[in-house]
C-alpha cells in the first residue's frame, strides 16, 4: 500500500469517526435534552431496516456503474457521456427512492404538512399572492405559511403551482420533476469541469457524480431541483467564458437570478461563480462585453419579483425571525456546527473525504509542480467547500443539511477525480448509499 493511499484511507476513516461521534453525541443530547428534533441524529431519519421494490434495481445500477462506469466514461463521446450520466443518475435516484415504494418514496414526499403542494390552492391569484407573501412568513401572522414555503422565496412554490396549472398535479408529478431535473445537475457539473479543467478529469469524475450517496435525498426533496438550477448557472458561465458565448452568459445570469429566488441560502453560489470567473478570466479579458448579457440575465427575476410586490431582503429578515421562532431557535448551535459537517460526509461519501485530502495536497507546495488542470479542479472544489462552511457558521442551517446542502455537495464530488483505483472507491460510495436507504427511513 502506498503512502498516498494510506492517507486517503485515513481521511475516509476520519470522516467515519466524525459521523460516529455525531451519532453518539446526538443520541445523548436528544435522549436527555430533546433539543435536536431529529430521531436519528445527525440525520433527519428513523431507524427502519427494510427492503422494497427498488432494491434489485438499486443493486443492479450500483454494480453496473462500479463495473463499467470508469471505462464507459472514458470511451463514450462527450455528448453521449452527458446523456449517459443523466440517465444513470436518474436510474440511481429512482431505484433508491423506490426502496421505500412509489407512494412513500416519491408520491407523498412533497405533499406533507410543511411541503409546497399544501399551499397550491392559495396561489389562485399569483400576483396578489406575491404581493401578500411576506405577510405570512412569521409565525403568529394570519394563515402563516408552512415551514418550507416560509423558508424559501416564492419561486420555489411557484414551480409546483405552475406544474399544477399545466396538468401535472400531485406528488407523483412533483417528485418526478425534482428527480428528472435534479439529475441534470450531474451533467452540469461535468460541463463546467470540462470547460474549466480538462476533459480527462471530467470523465474521471462522472461515475462519482452518478453514484453519489446524495442520491438518497435527491429523490425526496425539491433541493435536488434547486441544485440543478444552481449547477447549470455555473456550467453556462463556464461555457460563456471559454467559448465567448453571449447567449450562455445571459442564460447563466438568468438561472443564477432564479437560484436566488428558489433558496435564500443559495446566494452563496456567488462565491463559486466568482471562482468560475477567476478561472475563466482570460475569456472575460478577451470579451469584456460578456458582462452585459450576464448582468442583464441576472436582473430578470429580481426585477420581475420586485415589480410583482415581493421584497427579497424584507422576506429574508422575516425568515430569520420565523427560523428562531421554531425549532431553529432551540437546536443547539454547538452541536450542529460540526454535526452538519457529518451530514455532509454522509451525503458525499468516503471517496469525497479522500478526494478532499487529495485536493489539499494539490494546493499545498510540493517538490514537483502539480498538473495545471488538477490545480484548477482543486480551487473550484475548495471554493465550494468554503461556501458550505460559511452556510454552516451562519447558524441558519442547523440540521437537515443532508437535504439543504445538496447543491454544495455536488461540487465536492469532483474531487474524487483525483483518486486512483476508482472502482474500489465507487464500491464504497454505493455500499454507503445502499445501507442508508435500507436501514433508515429518511424524512426527506
Amino acid at each position: 500500500m502506498t503512502r498516498a493511499l494510506r492517507r486517503d484511507l485515513y481521511a475516509a476513516g476520519a470522516a467515519a469517526l466524525l459521523v460516529t461521534a455525531a451519532v453518539i453525541v446526538g443520541r445523548h443530547i436528544q435522549d436527555t435534552r430533546h433539543t435536536l428534533f431529529v430521531n436519528w441524529p445527525p440525520l433527519f431519519a428513523d431507524w427502519d431496516p427494510h427492503i422494497g421494490p427498488g432494491t434489485p434495481a438499486a443493486l443492479a445500477v450500483a454494480a453496473a456503474v462500479v463495473a463499467y462506469g470508469p471505462t464507459v466514461a472514458a470511451r463514450l463521446s462527450w455528448r453521449a457521456l452527458l446523456a449517459a450520466a443523466w440517465a444513470g443518475a436518474v436510474a440511481w435516484i429512482v431505484s433508491l427512492a423506490l426502496v421505500d415504494g412509489w407512494h412513500r418514496g416519491i408520491a407523498v414526499r412533497l405533499t406533507t404538512s410543511n411541503e409546497y403542494l399544501q399551499v397550491i390552492g392559495r396561489f389562485h391569484d399569483i400576483p396578489a399572492t406575491l404581493r401578500d407573501f411576506t405577510h405570512h412568513i412569521v409565525s403568529g401572522t394570519p394563515d402563516p405559511w408552512p415551514a418550507h414555503i416560509a423558508g424559501h422565496p416564492p419561486a420555489a412554490t411557484l414551480t409546483f403551482v405552475l406544474l399544477d396549472r399545466i396538468g401535472l398535479r400531485g406528488g407523483g408529478w412533483a417528485g418526478m420533476w425534482c428527480i428528472t431535473v435534479g439529475a441534470t445537475a450531474c451533467a452540469a457539473v461535468l460541463v463546467a469541469l470540462r470547460a474549466l479543467t480538462d476533459e480527462t478529469l471530467a470523465r474521471r469524475a462522472a461515475p462519482f457524480l452518478v453514484l453519489a450517496p446524495a442520491a438518497v435525498w435527491q429523490g425526496t426533496s425539491a433541493d435536488a431541483y434547486f441544485a440543478a438550477v444552481a449547477a447549470w448557472s455555473l456550467a453556462l458561465l463556464a461555457l460563456a467564458l471559454t467559448r465567448g458565448s453571449h447567449a450562455c452568459a445571459a442564460a447563466s445570469g438568468l438561472l443564477f437570478g432564479l437560484t436566488c429566488y428558489l433558496s435564500y441560502g443559495l446566494t452563496l453560489f456567488a462565491l463559486i461563480g466568482a471562482a468560475v470567473l477567476a478561472l475563466g478570466r482570460s475569456g472575460l479579458r478577451d470579451r469584456p462585453t460578456l458582462l452585459l448579457p450576464l448582468l442583464a440575465g441576472l436582473a430578470v427575476f429580481p426585477v420581475v419579483f420586485t415589480l410583482a410586490g415581493f421584497d427579497w431582503w424584507h422576506a429574508y429578515h422575516l425568515l430569520v425571525t420565523r427560523y428562531y421562532q421554531g425549532v431553529g431557535g432551540t437546536r443547539p448551535y454547538g452541536y450542529w456546527v460540526w454535526a452538519n459537517l457529518a451530514c455532509t460526509a454522509v451525503i458525499t461519501g468516503p471517496a469525497t473525504a479522500a478526494g478532499l485530502r487529495r485536493t489539499t495536497t494539490v494546493l499545498l507546495p510540493g517538490p514537483a509542480p502539480r498538473p495545471f488542470a488538477d490545480t484548477r479542479l482543486a480551487l473550484l472544489v475548495s471554493v465550494a467547500l468554503l461556501a458550505l462552511l460559511i452556510a454552516d457558521l451562519s447558524g441558519m442551517s442547523k440540521a437537515e443539511t443532508e437535504r439543504i446542502w445538496l447543491p454544495f455537495a455536488l461540487w465536492l464530488l469532483p474531487s474524487c477525480a483525483l483518486l486512483p483505483r476508482p472502482r474500489a472507491w465507487l464500491t464504497a460510495q454505493a455500499i454507503l448509499a445502499l445501507l442508508l436507504n435500507h436501514l433508515l427511513l429518511t424524512g426527506w
